[in-house]
């Protein structure tokens, strides 16, 4: 567990600073915003541009572990979107919830987790797992236009899709690294400073910001914050494993790295799209707080049962 606390305390601390600083008035309202706005469009996609760039397409492709992956961040996305609209009947909310329940801090986290546990075999899977949640991060879009546009005839609610990931910088950013990836080129070195410097800030500014939110008090989004992270915690780390294990028989290492990259806790990744389309980000921020808090136990339980698979 002492590694694990290692890793997990930097967020939680940074959350709490930002809890801190909106409390006492140090950081208000106006500089939540600003913040976020901050994140949104210079920091998070400069962070997405830069790890996307520096992948390789031959380290990425490992179908067996990317259908275990995957299906899993599916899986619990689709039953918590389902179990959210049936009971608010809001698509937009229900695919931030699900979105919440299946996207893992695989690049915070997930790195520096993986190769603790499983060496530098450990680091192919979690730079793997990092590009999957992107593409929950485009599945979760594309359905929160759907609800937004949904007065709108079919035709026009698909333009509006299209135009809308195109322009979201948040998508935008790892499809244009990853096409700069593939032509072996290499970025002009004061801007590649830059874009290492924006990076450096998108974490820590999310997490701040989280802090900020978490000050707004709702027992609606507290409810529904737990069965979020239960989903989070438990059922997708279970799927992962079953799919991984028992039905494809993935190699040991495998199985242990998909468990525990579905085990990690949520991401900013979701606060931040809710930021993005002035969403309410309470709930989000919660799940966070909660996972990241819980994932102290749950990912200590795995850690030490991956050690004697």
């Amino acid at each position: 567990m002492f590694y694990v606390f290692n890793v997990v305390f930097p967020v939680f601390a940074l959350i709490l600073i930002g809890y801190i600083c909106g409390r006492t008035g140090k950081l208000g309202e106006s500089a939540s915003i600003e913040l976020n706005r901050f994140v949104v469009w210079l920091a998070l996609p400069a962070q997405l541009f830069q790890f996307a760039s520096s992948s390789s397409w031959q380290t990425l492709w490992q179908p067996g572990f990317i259908a275990a992956f995957f299906l899993s961040c599916l899986v619990v996305f689709i039953l918590v979107l389902v179990v959210s609209w049936l009971r608010n009947r809001d698509l937009v909310a229900a695919s931030f919830s699900g979105l919440s329940a299946s996207y893992s801090n695989t690049g915070y986290m997930g790195i520096p987790l993986c190769v603790l546990a499983l060496g530098q075999d450990g680091l192919a899977p979690a730079i793997i797992s990092t590009f999957i949640v992107f593409v929950m991060f485009a599945i979760a879009t594309v359905l929160i236009e759907v609800g937004i546009q949904s007065h709108k005839k079919s035709h026009e609610i698909a333009w509006s899709v299209l135009k809308s990931l195109c322009t979201n910088p948040l998508l935008v950013a790892p499809v244009a690294g990853l096409l700069w990836s593939s032509t072996d080129l290499v970025l002009y070195d004061p801007l590649a400073q830059v874009i290492s410097f924006l990076a450096a800030a998108a974490t820590p500014c999310a997490l701040v910001s989280i802090g900020l939110f978490l000050m707004q008090n709702e027992k609606s989004a507290q409810q529904e914050a737990w069965g979020v992270s239960f989903a989070k915690l438990i059922i997708q780390p279970f799927i992962a494993w079953f799919i991984a294990g028992p039905i494809l028989d993935l190699p040991a290492l495998w199985v242990s790295a998909v468990v525990i990259l579905a085990a990690l806790p949520t991401g900013t990744g979701p606060f931040m799209l809710a930021q993005y389309y002035s969403a309410d980000g309470r709930m989000i921020s919660r799940v966070v707080l909660l996972t990241t808090i819980g994932s102290l136990l749950t990912l200590s339980l795995f850690l030490w049962w991956s050690r004697g698979v």
